[in-house]
């Protein structure tokens, strides 16, 4: 995949921030530090728009904690995006994955013994992903796993989400803020 070195550009940061700029990265308080948030406030407007919808789908989701996080572990590792990987491994870890399920976000389904619920997750992500659409069996299996209908849209709005933060985090070349796992892996 295409790498970004340096990056395209840089993150604000608050010592140079213009007062627009600092008025949606103070509310974060020290994650307004993390070179994602410092990047989009380049454009603090689009900023002050996205992130309630981000807040939104990563801490009001209606999705299992758990299956928000295979979710997005999945759309990092197939977007190949090593900055959510790296920033969703410890918020994995805290959601009840296990250092192996993790890993296994990044490897082929059949690679572990998941579950058929974790299966119809992974295969709603790859289809999502890759053809901007859930197969009928994959949808099918998605609600005999118990997922209703809110949960189907959150669902295929959080991988939707997340691959197209990707494509910014990599086409900007945003940076980790140190040493992170990198995409299959729990250790950085």
């Amino acid at each position: 995949m295409t790498e970004v070195d340096p990056p395209r550009i840089d993150p604000v940061r608050r010592s140079e921030a213009t007062g627009e700029q600092l008025a949606v990265l103070e509310p974060l308080g020290p994650m307004g530090e993390l070179n994602i948030f410092g990047t989009l406030a380049v454009h603090p407007k689009l900023m002050r728009s996205w992130l309630p919808f981000g807040g939104r789908l990563l801490q009001g989701s209606s999705l299992p904690a758990r299956t928000r996080e295979v979710v997005i572990l999945r759309t990092a590792a197939r977007c190949g995006s090593d900055y959510e990987w790296g920033q969703h491994v410890a918020i994995g870890l805290d959601a009840g994955l296990t250092e192996a399920e993790i890993v296994a976000c990044a490897r082929p389904p059949e690679d572990h013994p998941w579950s058929a619920a974790d299966r119809a997750v992974l295969a709603a992500v790859d289809e999502v992903v890759g053809d901007h659409v859930i197969s009928g069996s994959t949808w099918s299996q998605l609600v005999d796993s118990g997922l209703d209908d809110s949960q189907l849209i959150e669902l295929t709005i959080l991988a939707g989400h997340y691959a197209m933060l990707a494509g910014m985090l990599r086409s900007v070349g945003v940076l980790t803020e140190g040493p992170m796992p990198a995409i299959g892996s729990t250790e950085p």
